[in-house]
């Protein structure tokens, strides 16, 4: 059958009319071959951490065309946490090929497919840091993300959220996730198939359409674009509202426009975020003078209302702290507040675990009693203390008992005060001596414990020295070159930043200083290395104070870190999670190389 074409004033055909057929809207689903890929790493970035397993499935039309598996040699040490939770040792993984061997059988194995990974920027980003240390050309296939297909597909009644394992659950997978590659893959598989069957239900049938739909804004995202109408384009803090005027997730940005409009167009994937827009009623925003003062005001206003759908920062109160307690005879405890007490104290540390391996590393250097109960010459001469297990083992001079002095441990809590108030070395070089030894034992495992150990007590005591060096400084006015030519204005007081400002291109910058300083917040000193502000507030001043062309225009105290402190075996901590060649320790408990 031929068709004439219409007499259209003004178009020309130039040919036959051609009815096209659906192949040529996309490539069907049905004929897409999918490599659903899942890795296991030794840490979370692939800057510091490395593969140790790789496990592909590769399916067409539904039915399975292969699977790749294999360790991979991290040449880095497997944390044990690591090692508990995938179950990959690192007498298996020493045994297993390099990633310069794998990487290229797995690209041959996944070449013209479309990849496919739950979380998929994880996943790739250690495949392009692999491929990018071998000066091997990302091959740049098509990718699907699971997780953002189930942002999409499924809502919050049918599953709290979108980890592997919650959807393995909710599809019935064949194979349950476990933390290890192929499984892992395996369980995508199904839940790939299951979301594809979703998708199917919204006109989804190619692969175009199936990218496009993950990222897709959603109807409510594109009917609350009105809210970023007014909003300024300056650095400052903004505020999503219910009808109610409650919080509902607070943030900051250097350009508040451009952020704001950003959470209504198919960049923003997030569920949670997704789900936020539908319920915001309006945008508040806050101008502020620099993005230092839009960070910390970010961080104040999300501890103050803490925001539902805000995950970090809500609670700084929860920080967690080592105390060299101030009683007859002191011991470390783990507390959440500082106070006034006489005590000596290091942090804060964000999660129990940090806290008890620092106090662990200390105890190991310094032989304080471990016992939590208060102990007084009254209770010890009548014989009410607790029986001492440690000082059995030689652990602990046991003085609950009376067999050691007061004088004797009161010796032994001076030293442990001076390693919390700035000399690491007794500490660090207790534990290298054990490293040493276990390396020479060849238990690398219990030495790369052992390090983690030292590593959570120097972190945590690099940290408070420089906050402490912050907050003991009663007033510290600094500037920095604006991008407008003039200049960004804050005055910090006691560590807590108290005003901020600036000085116009071309304007003579002490009459804007004078005028900073004195309409500034009153701060008053107090007791820790955070007595006025937030140890995240703090972090961002330093930061911003550390940042190029940064000026100190007044210092009113000292600002210095002590002359044994954490920072420089910090930075040896730091190389020795870095280095990917460092399998062992040497005598010295330093990484080889």
């Amino acid at each position: 059958m031929s068709v004439a074409a219409p007499n259209v004033p003004g178009m020309a055909f130039n040919g036959p009319a051609v009815q096209g057929t659906f192949d040529d809207l996309g490539t069907p689903l049905s004929g897409v071959t999918f490599v659903v890929v899942d890795l296991e790493t030794t840490g979370g970035s692939a800057k510091e951490a490395a593969i140790t397993e790789i496990g592909a499935v590769k399916v067409l039309g539904g039915e399975v065309l292969g699977e790749f598996a294999t360790l991979v040699d991290p040449g880095m040490p497997i944390p044990p946490f690591i090692t508990v939770l995938t179950g990959i040792t690192q007498q298996m993984a020493v045994a297993a090929p390099g990633i310069d061997h794998v990487l290229p059988s797995f690209l041959e194995f996944a070449r013209g497919a479309v990849l496919v990974a739950h979380n998929a920027p994880f996943d790739l980003g250690f495949l392009k840091a692999a491929c990018a240390a071998q000066e091997r050309p990302w091959p740049s296939p098509a990718v699907v993300d699971t997780v953002d297909l189930a942002r999409r597909l499924l809502t919050r009644d049918e599953v709290p959220n979108c980890k592997l394992a919650t959807l393995a659950r909710f599809f019935r997978t064949a194979t349950e996730p476990c933390h290890r590659a192929l499984s892992d893959a395996r369980a995508t598989v199904d839940v790939l198939h299951g979301l594809l069957e979703r998708a199917g239900a919204f006109g989804v049938d190619t692969l175009e359409e199936l990218t496009s739909f993950a990222r897709a804004p959603t109807p409510e995202q594109r009917r609350k674009r009105h809210l970023a109408d007014a909003v300024p384009a300056a650095p400052g803090v903004y505020i999503f509202e219910d009808a109610r005027g409650d919080a509902l997730y607070i943030g900051k940005s250097g350009h508040l426009r451009t952020r704001v409009r950003s959470y209504f167009t198919a960049s923003e994937t997030r569920r949670g975020v997704r789900e936020m827009i539908g319920i915001a009623d309006r945008v508040r925003t806050i101008v502020c003078a620099s993005t230092l003062e839009a960070e910390v005001r970010e961080l104040r206003l999300i501890a103050a209302h803490k925001p539902r759908y805000n995950r970090r920062s809500r609670h700084p109160e929860r920080a967690l702290w080592l105390k060299l307690t101030a009683e007859p005879f002191p011991r470390l405890s783990i507390v959440r507040e500082v106070r006034d007490d006489g005590g000596a104290y290091l942090g804060p540390f964000g999660s129990t675990r940090l806290a008890e391996e620092a106090r662990a590393a200390v105890h190991d250097a310094v032989p304080l009693r471990q016992c939590t109960q208060r102990l007084t010459l009254r209770l010890i001469s009548q014989g009410r203390a607790v029986t001492c297990a440690l000082g059995e083992i030689g652990r602990c001079g046991a003085p609950c008992e009376g067999r050691e002095p007061p004088e004797a441990y009161a010796r032994h809590a001076s030293f442990a005060r001076t390693v919390l108030e700035g000399d690491v070395r007794p500490v660090v070089a207790a534990t290298r001596a054990r490293i040493q030894r276990l390396a020479a034992e060849l238990r690398y495992e219990e030495a790369a414990a052992q390090r983690d150990r030292l590593a959570a007590f120097v972190r945590g005591a690099a940290r408070c020295q420089r906050l402490s060096a912050l907050s003991g400084i009663a007033q510290l006015v600094a500037a920095r070159p604006a991008f407008d030519g003039g200049w960004e204005l804050h005055v910090v007081r006691y560590g807590r930043l108290a005003a901020a400002g600036t000085v116009p291109p071309r304007a003579h910058p002490v009459p804007y200083v004078e005028a900073l300083v004195a309409t500034a917040e009153t701060v008053r000193p107090g007791p820790g290395a955070a007595p006025r502000a937030s140890a995240e507030e703090m972090e961002c001043v330093l930061r911003w104070l550390d940042s190029p062309g940064v000026r100190l225009v007044e210092v009113d105290g000292t600002w210095s870190c002590p002359a044994h402190g954490a920072e420089g075996v910090r930075r040896w901590i730091d190389n020795a999670y870095r280095d990917t060649d460092s399998r062992k320790v040497d005598r010295g408990g330093r990484p080889m190389r």
